[in-house]
């Protein structure tokens, strides 16, 4: 299995450079977004049980996010892997995240982490909040605190993998094209290296 974790700030290109890699290897995306909204519409039991945190404004239990991680892998067996899209967010996410893959005998293939400047970073939300109506994108000062945010408690799970040789830096300005080729170069360098399960 190819287990990727697409990282970087927001405004990175993250969800576009997934749903490329998707196509290029036949891989699931999982994006922690994306799984909430859908849970939470379908008021599935882990759905409802996410939204008694989030309508309180209170952050979700890692072991109900991994419930609902579990529930997404299980679910698309013949799928060749995952990328892995704003999840883990913190040490703990990850270590929960590896001995969910443990159980499978499976493992991390490698985080892919996308490094843009912040100035770039601000340029892209702005211009995102365009066409994305999110308000978040929109504000300098929010903006600014998100890649803070991002910076201090995002930023160690790209130090946990690398303690594991699992992380892999690209720049990532460029034309989308030119990042897309960056990615696939370093993805395919590290499936052409034996994967040794921890």
């Amino acid at each position: 299995m190819i287990n990727l974790i697409l990282f970087g700030p927001p405004g990175s290109g993250k969800g576009t450079q997934a749903a490329k890699l998707v196509k290029q290897y036949n891989l699931y995306h999982i994006s922690t977004g994306d799984m909430f909204r859908s849970e939470i519409g379908n008021k599935t039991e882990l759905g409802l049980l996410a939204k008694s945190y989030t309508s309180k404004g209170e952050l979700v239990p890692d072991a109900v996010t991994i419930s609902m991680l579990k529930k997404r892998v299980e679910d698309n067996p013949d799928v060749k892997g995952f990328i892995f899209d704003g999840f883990p967010r913190t040490n703990a996410q990850a270590q929960a995240l590896n001995e969910m893959l443990a159980e499978k005998n499976d493992d991390i293939t490698g985080l892919l982490l996308l490094d843009v400047p912040a100035e770039e970073l601000i340029i892209r939300l702005m211009d995102r909040a365009k066409t994305s109506g999110r308000a978040d994108d929109a504000d300098p000062k929010v903006i600014k605190n998100r890649i803070q945010v991002y910076r201090e408690t995002t930023q160690p799970v790209a130090d946990f993998y690398a303690q594991l040789d699992k992380t892999h830096y690209l720049k990532g300005v460029g034309t989308i094209d030119e990042i897309t080729e960056r990615l696939i170069k370093s993805i395919d360098g590290i499936l052409a290296v034996p994967q040794v399960a921890e």
